[in-house]
């Protein structure tokens, strides 16, 4: 038995290993995080850590917050907050690559089953001037695009409001939703008249600081916390981000690797390749991270970055994951493997994608296109078709079919858009007849399902899914059109 990842062995850990870029003993906490998946500890955690290290400024020491289960909790909190990102790679000549770093940023970690009330006391402390977000698109409780107020979680929420502000006691109900931690902090924050706050979220949907602004005012609206929603529009504001880098689910193996490298146990290990991208709005309401000093873009405009990750990279990820599981390719990187694959996705992208785009500064995009494909062809990620392909209801809007609403409106029948919304229908079906051996793992998997084995037929079924398809782009014939004709040639070509 090998001893634990902590500040006890940190010291003892092997020279190839890096340590932290700051002492963890000598940073102060200024960032609540909410939802701190492997994606968090890979990508905003470390951003954060190296903006420290450049600024010599360790007041930036993250405040973690899980969402469903006291997992990462139970995983961090033997080891000090301390854990390791594996980076894989590739080398010049293609044999794998694994350097090990320790990142000692996450100073606290809450499970709000259990803690709700230190979330909200960190979020009301003055010390704390940011917020930032992963939940992923489902986290949101989203109702189209309002707040989902029959979510049984968003309603706890704001009735656990609508009680503070009635009895004018402060409660540590378990929150039940991420908006409702929020709005509860910011309310909290307010009553104390704290500083002003940025809270960033940090998931892939489209225009997401305005999507997060709205969703938090409607809380408060039902909660009838008129008085805070008017603070929150003085005092807060919600950047719009981009955030990019592949990271897979953590393996058995992969700590294995990381064991053999370090010689101590990591439970909170995460995998991830060796890119990353983080672009945010330059729309700060107080003090927070050096983030530019550690390679993050801070710019006036983000939509440029977002749309290009979005339609390029998300939508071709989201394409080879349904193509790829149908085919029976495990990965990513075996899906991409096919050369009939790559050139189906080059094509989507050339063909339907670009078009529609503006370049983000100094972004080729064809260039871009082609340093995509690469990453995805990285074998040490083990990135599987059926982790991409999930939740499928809530990414095609944001990585597909805003692709296809602008071609149709230039005049032009978006074809390869409708060949991977054909394939994601495709695999939908396949989930649906159990004799696939697929999983469809959704927020509407079984909506989608009975829509697909409906006797209406396959396009007809899935495209009546008003939750994912706007009426405007479900009843354009043309669209319809290519999307029964690509779904004819996946099911019978």
């Amino acid at each position: 038995m090998t001893d634990r990842l902590s500040l006890t062995t940190l010291a003892n850990l092997p020279a190839q290993v890096a340590r932290p870029a700051v002492d963890p003993r000598e940073v102060g906490i200024g960032v609540v995080h909410l939802g701190i998946g492997a994606f968090h500890r890979a990508h905003q955690a470390v951003y954060t850590e190296d903006a420290m290290a450049a600024a010599g400024d360790t007041g930036w020491g993250i405040h973690a917050v899980t969402q469903r289960s006291p997992r990462v909790a139970e995983q961090l909190a033997p080891q000090d907050g301390l854990y390791g990102v594996l980076t894989k790679g590739l080398a010049a000549g293609g044999s794998p690559t694994a350097d090990l770093r320790v990142i000692g940023a996450v100073r606290d970690v809450s499970f709000p089953g259990e803690q709700t009330g230190a979330v909200l006391a960190r979020m009301a402390d003055p010390g704390t001037h940011v917020a930032t977000l992963t939940v992923t698109e489902k986290g949101y409780r989203r109702a189209g695009d309002h707040l989902d107020l029959d979510d049984a979680g968003v309603r706890a929420d704001v009735q656990a409001l609508a009680d503070e502000l009635r009895t004018g006691r402060e409660s540590d109900a378990a929150a039940g939703s991420p908006i409702g931690m929020l709005a509860r902090g910011l309310a909290r924050r307010a009553r104390r008249d704290a500083t002003p706050m940025t809270v960033v979220t940090c998931d892939n949907i489209v225009q997401n600081g305005t999507m997060l602004a709205g969703l938090v005012s409607e809380l408060l609206t039902a909660s009838g916390a008129d008085d805070v929603a008017a603070w929150v529009a003085r005092h807060v504001t919600f950047p719009a981000t981009m955030v990019d880098r592949i990271v897979p689910a953590t393996t058995d193996d992969d700590r294995d690797d990381a064991r053999s490298i370090s010689g101590v146990t990591d439970a909170g290990l995460v995998v991830a390749e060796p890119f990353s991208q983080w672009v945010v709005e330059d729309a700060f309401a107080g003090p927070r991270p050096a983030w530019e000093r550690a390679g993050a873009t801070i710019t006036s405009d983000v939509a440029p970055f977002e749309d290009a990750k979005l339609r390029i990279l998300n939508g071709s990820h989201s394409y080879l994951a349904y193509r790829g599981a149908v085919l029976g390719y495990r990965t990513i990187a075996e899906a991409v493997g096919d050369p009939r694959l790559r050139d189906e996705v080059r094509a989507l992208v050339d063909e339907d994608v670009i078009p529609t785009l503006t370049p983000p500064p100094g972004v080729d995009l064809t260039d871009y296109r082609d340093a995509v494909l690469g990453r995805f062809e990285n074998p040490a990620l083990g990135h599987t078709t059926i982790q991409v392909a999930m939740d499928g209801s809530q990414k095609l809007p944001v990585r597909l079919l805003g692709t296809a609403r602008d071609r149709l409106a230039a005049g032009s029948v978006p074809h390869r858009v409708a060949r991977a919304v054909a394939a994601w229908m495709v695999f939908v079906a396949r989930t649906a007849d159990g004799a696939s051996g697929l999983a469809l793992d959704d927020p509407l998997a079984e909506q989608l399902q009975s829509a697909a084995a409906g006797g209406g037929g396959l396009v007809d079924g899935l495209l009546g899914v008003a939750e994912v398809f706007p009426p405007s782009l479900a009843e354009d014939e043309r669209f319809r059109s290519a999307v029964g004709q690509q779904v004819a040639e996946l099911t019978h070509g």
